[in-house]
């Protein structure tokens, strides 16, 4: 009994004795646990790296990559980026129990304490990849205080990050020597490609290089970087980490790699995404890289073939029509070349648009219901209160078409037509689709805005052509492939006014298509415009198809203009060969005439319904519900004497002795035009000059000097001020008055001067019929 109850009681002890040694080692922990809490709240982790900031393409691939703020190469790699051939082999050489230890590895630390102090020599090492994680997120001089700060750091480390987030972390940090840090920036510097892409052998040759980055330096060590490449090889074949055959291939792969400058497409797009996106290591833009280089190739090599002409530069946008994303940025033919200020972004430059708003004009006025293709415009010159337009080539076309006016880019229809539909109308519609100059100029932007009186940037005018192939639906450009900004997307143009807009651009017969183009076997089929500005200072050309939209300027950013300098000659080449070289197959899938619009016949000489007096119809496009359903009135019944000598109305028609004639209905400009050019017309005789009625319609229209001009003259030159008018097809003479004293009699076309005194002047104009009309000018003179 007694034995038992000691040896019972020595179990008790026993069993006591454990209990308070695992409530110690309890109690232990618990402190460590409290202290390690303590320690994070007063000393918590802050990892801020500084990457070097990329600009990927749209396959992933690094389009531009810029200095982190140190001055380093430190490119981040993603988690996609770190293949398994790569996280073994790293593991393998640096940490083998890295996925099972908590941030220290024991039994290392313990067997590096032995070797440093027993032994005393250093065999082994006891950082652990999260050490090392540690030690070069904060680095600190080698110390044991400063090692046991890196322990902590790592337990913190391990608390608040994945083991994969770990180890990209340090796949990002480590060194490979000069100012090159990390896998993805030594395997695109050196082997110029990403690290998703390197061999078993190139990523071993990567993996031994930290360790001694000064003097494994590749491109000067390259033979002993083989050697040491082959015995880690060697070690994971004998420890089956890779199957042996690969292992083979990789000791007789060769290595013969250098140091090769980092990508450097697109410089200007990169800058303006770095500059909006600042702490973003890496930008996805939608840039498609092989576009990217062709179009850069292109527009330094045809700059280079023009440059003698004093041509300096080009920029060009291509968007992709599907995503509205844009595929190519060259902002300038050369972005290094200083001389001709390559760095200037041309695709963001306020600049004259020329002629290049004219298809919008006129979709803006198919919607309106206004006008139609087939309707007739007058080409002919016009005073609109003192502006004074003239063509490009300074003639004139009498009677035209719509779309004629369009396809021949005339300047005086196309403000005709501004003044019909009204300027603000007009300005609404490009103030919508982004066009922040004319926003910010609306009060002060006049009829010439159509003609390139405005600011436009080359950015706003292709977004506002890919709205046309997008049968006018406007989205704002997709710069980034996850873009968080928010989308603008609405209707500018019904689907029926873009395919007539497209079906006019299309025309080849007309003057703006290149001279090296007109028999050309490689004519795209694109929809396309172009424009010159006043002094020959910008040359674009814009164009379309189901695929893509490309905006081309060529010009001078120093604003120099050039003679030879238009867009049709300049920059319409570019253009096409843009659209061969990229989408050379784009006649295959075109744009079709949508529901909502349809056909009709219309009189040729008015491009209206037709009416009792026309001969002959067309057929033309039209939008049910909303084009004009005008009938025509292009010839209008007099009665005349049977000589034609003289007209009558109904008041002074005689009871024998006349008969009925039609003539052409012609408005005042374009019979002015006729009397000027001596173009002969069928006129009206003049009316009976015993007739006694008195006339109030149709009087004639002053058309210089401008209502309400002002002129500013030299006393000594004794300058001369013009009278003229447009009258009505039956006037043949007007009396002139000034400040209601006669003056002179004219012929109705015909032009006479005079010269004004001082002051406010009252200049009349009254015709043959006795209908009168005035205007009011200031005169001062220069004292």
């Amino acid at each position: 009994m007694i034995p038992y109850f000691i040896e019972h009681m020595k179990l008790f002890r026993e069993h006591a004795l454990r209990r308070r040694w695992i409530r110690r080692l309890m109690g232990f922990m618990a402190a460590l646990v409290f202290i390690f809490i303590v320690l994070n709240i007063l000393f918590p982790l802050r990892i801020n790296i500084h990457y070097s900031q990329i600009i990927a393409a749209s396959d992933g691939t690094v389009l531009h990559a810029f200095l982190s703020k140190d001055d380093k190469w430190r490119l981040k790699t993603e988690l996609k980026e770190i293949t398994p051939t790569l996280k073994k082999a790293i593991i393998f050489k640096e940490d083998k129990y890295f996925y099972y230890h908590p941030g220290i590895n024991p039994v290392a630390i313990v067997r590096a304490i032995f070797n440093n102090t027993i032994k005393g020599k250093k065999t082994s090492g006891a950082s652990t990849i999260t050490m090392q994680v540690a030690r070069m997120v904060e680095p600190k001089d080698r110390t044991y205080v400063n090692k046991l700060v890196e322990m902590f750091r790592s337990f913190q480390l391990e608390l608040f990050y994945s083991k994969d987030e770990i180890l990209q972390f340090y796949l990002n940090l480590v060194p490979f020597g000069s100012n090159i840090e990390g896998v993805k920036s030594a395997s695109l510097i050196y082997l110029q490609q990403p690290p998703d892409y390197m061999s078993l052998a190139q990523t071993v040759a990567l993996s031994i290089i930290p360790n001694r980055p000064s003097s494994l330096l590749i491109g000067r060590d390259n033979e002993r970087i083989i050697e040491e490449r082959n015995k880690w090889l060697k070690r994971l074949a004998a420890d089956k980490v890779f199957l042996s055959e690969d292992i083979e291939d990789a000791l007789l792969e060769p290595f013969h790699h250098e140091r090769h400058d980092v990508p450097k497409l697109a410089p200007h797009l990169a800058l303006r995404l770095a500059a909006s996106h600042k702490n973003q290591p890496i930008i996805h833009s939608g840039i498609d890289r092989a576009k990217q280089e062709l179009s850069e190739n292109l527009a330094f090599n045809y700059i280079r073939r023009i440059h003698y002409k004093g041509i300096t530069n080009c920029a060009v946008l291509i968007i992709d029509n599907k995503e509205n994303s844009v595929k190519v940025y060259v902002g300038s033919s050369d972005f290094y070349n200083a001389a001709d200020n390559g760095q200037v972004d041309g695709i963001r430059a306020i600049r004259s648009p020329g002629s290049t708003l004219k298809p919008f004009l006129y979709a803006t006025a198919f919607d309106h219901g206004i006008f139609t293709p087939k309707m007739i415009i007058t080409d002919v010159p016009q005073n609109f209160s003192g502006y004074r337009p003239e063509n490009f080539d300074k003639r004139f076309h009498g009677n035209i078409s719509i779309e004629f006016a369009l396809a021949n880019s005339l300047n005086m229809p196309a403000v005709k037509v501004l003044d019909a539909l009204g300027l603000k109308t007009f300005t609404t519609v490009l103030t919508a689709a982004g066009f922040s100059q004319i926003a910010k100029d609306d009060g002060k932007l006049g009829l010439s805005t159509i003609l390139g009186g405005c600011g436009v940037t080359l950015e706003q005018l292709t977004a506002l052509y890919a709205c046309l192939a997008d049968e006018g639906q406007y989205r704002n450009l997709k710069w980034t492939e996850n873009e968080m900004e928010k989308r603008v997307e609405h209707k500018l143009f019904s689907q029926a006014a873009a395919f007539m807009t497209t079906e006019i651009l299309t025309k080849h017969t007309r003057p703006d298509l290149p001279n090296n183009f007109e028999s050309s076997m490689h004519l795209p089929k694109v929809a396309w415009k172009t424009g010159t500005s006043y002094g020959r200072r910008d040359a674009w050309s814009i164009g379309y198809n189901k695929e893509y939209t490309i905006g081309v300027w060529v010009g001078n950013f120093s604003g120099h203009g050039i003679p030879e300098l238009t867009g049709a000659d300049i920059a319409t080449p570019l253009l096409f060969d843009l659209f061969n070289t990229l989408s050379y197959q784009s006649a295959n899938d075109w744009f079709q005439m949508p529901k909502h619009l349809d056909f009709r016949y219309v009189c040729p000489e008015s491009g209206l319904i037709p009416g009792e007096g026309c001969e002959g119809a067309v057929m033309d496009y039209f939008i049910p519900g909303t084009s004009t359903m005008q009938k025509c009135n292009h010839t209008k019944d007099i009665f005349v004497s049977v000589d034609e000598s003289y007209s009558f109305c109904r008041n002074c028609l005689p009871e024998a002795g006349y008969k009925k004639k039609s003539f052409p209905n012609l408005p005042p400009e374009l019979i002015s035009y006729y009397e000027a050019e001596h173009i002969p017309y069928d006129k009206v005789p003049p009316h009976n000059p015993a007739c006694s009625r008195i006339y109030t319609e149709n009087a004639p229209a002053i058309t210089a000097p401008a209502e309400g001009a002002e002129y500013l003259l030299e006393q000594e030159e004794h300058q001369q001020l013009m009278l003229a008018c447009n009258a009505d097809n039956e006037v043949s003479s007007v009396n002139w008055y000034i400040n209601n004293k006669f003056y002179a009699s004219a012929r109705a076309h015909e032009k006479i001067f005079f010269e004004p005194e001082a002051g406010i002047i009252k200049i009349s104009c009254t015709d043959d019929k006795g209908r009168n009309s005035d205007v009011m000018i200031d005169v001062k003179y220069l004292e």
